[in-house]
């Protein structure tokens, strides 16, 4: 039996044809492909941009915390040298009886005497009976000032750092 021509060119023309349409699809689904990776590839590369403008900006706020921060703990480190030093010069001055320390009397107290008035720019001076403290009451006095002055301090560095950090 012979298979006619036609028949013949029928089939491979079909078979052409349909391997035409193949590589065409094969084509078109390839290029659809390669879109979307292109876009998806787009896609992760601004949120990884965005995400490292958030980051950067975050370690900047970050980095201007500290830089306040240090230089609010610098500020009171100041404050407590500075007062630790101005106590340690009112110990010495008490110690060496250059300086006294005194209390004003009711005139009527039993025992009072008058205490000369120190000269000098820097005293305070009040009318009436004053009594000379001990020198040792004298420096427990002046070492719970300073007790005193440095927990002031430390209490105003902690409410500076809260303030600096809820901002």
């Amino acid at each position: 039996m012979a298979i006619p021509w036609k028949v013949v060119a029928g089939v491979v023309l079909v078979l052409i044809g349909a391997g035409a349409a193949w590589r065409f699809q094969d084509w078109r689904y390839g290029r659809q492909l390669a879109e979307q990776a292109r876009q998806h590839a787009e896609t992760l590369n601004q949120l990884t941009q965005a995400a490292a403008g958030a980051q950067q900006a975050e370690q900047d706020k970050r980095l201007a915390l500290e830089q306040r921060l240090s230089a609010s703990e610098q500020t009171h480190y100041k404050e407590l040298s500075d007062a630790q030093k101005d106590q340690a010069h009112l110990r010495d001055r008490l110690a060496t009886a250059d300086l006294r320390l005194s209390v004003i009397l009711d005139a009527g107290s039993a025992g009072a005497r008058d205490v000369p008035k120190a000269a000098g720019a820097g005293g305070v001076v009040h009318a009436g009976v004053r009594a000379e403290l001990d020198p040792a009451f004298a420096q427990r006095i002046v070492a719970i000032t300073d007790e005193g002055d440095r927990g002031l301090i430390a209490l105003k560095a902690c409410q500076a750092y809260v303030r600096e950090v809820q901002k």
